[in-house]
């Protein structure tokens, strides 16, 4: 026996969790889970998969010190059924308030991709990715 090969939450560490809730929650019409006004915010991406934005006040007070600072190093996905949606996906990012680095563009390895960049700095790719695990992944 060993330890299930799963994740049940994801948490990202945030500077302020009222302007995450403006962009996740008014922004991109996503909804939350549970909110607890300057503390943390959760949503449910998955059937058994929550992502928490925790604020660093509270976070570092368990996890101890976090760095800041440049970027973070992790990206964050959302796969799409077709290019189209990436474009999609991209400007209704930006309309929320979030940073588009550059346009999405084919990439070598057959999908089509591009990247916003949410109020705390962190990367979320938004892909078509054609390939069976891709496709595995969309609802």
């Amino acid at each position: 026996m060993g330890m299930d090969q799963r994740i049940s939450f994801i948490t990202l560490v945030v500077a302020d969790v009222a302007a995450a809730r403006r962009f996740y929650v008014d922004g991109l019409g996503w909804r939350e889970e549970l909110y607890v006004e300057g503390d943390v915010l959760m949503l449910r991406v998955a059937d058994r998969v929550v992502l928490s934005l925790w604020s660093r006040e509270h976070a570092e007070v368990e996890i101890g010190p976090v760095t800041t600072g440049g970027t973070p190093p992790v990206t964050l996905a959302h796969n799409v059924p077709a290019p189209a949606d990436v474009d999609a996906v991209l400007e209704e990012a930006r309309a929320a308030g979030a940073k588009v680095p550059a346009a999405a563009r084919q990439r070598d390895w057959g999908g089509y991709t591009g990247y916003f960049v949410d109020p705390d700095g962190f990367r979320w790719e938004v892909a078509y990715n054609p390939s069976p695990l891709g496709e595995s992944v969309l609802p």
